[in-house]
C-alpha cells in the first residue's frame, strides 16, 4: 500500500522544514558545495 494523504503532507512539510534549515546554513557558508547539493536534491524531491 502507498502512503496516505496525511502521510504525504507530513513528509512534504518535513522536507520543506529541512530545506529552510539548510538555506540558513548556506547563508552563513555560501561556498560549501555539500550544502548546495543537498538543497538542490531537496528541491527536486519537493517538486515531485
Amino acid at each position: 500500500m502507498g502512503l496516505g494523504k496525511r502521510d504525504l503532507t507530513r513528509k512534504k512539510k518535513s522536507l520543506e522544514d529541512k530545506l529552510v534549515e539548510l538555506e540558513a546554513k548556506a547563508k552563513k557558508n555560501p561556498l560549501d558545495k555539500n550544502i548546495q547539493y543537498e538543497i538542490e536534491q531537496l528541491k527536486k524531491k519537493i517538486a515531485k
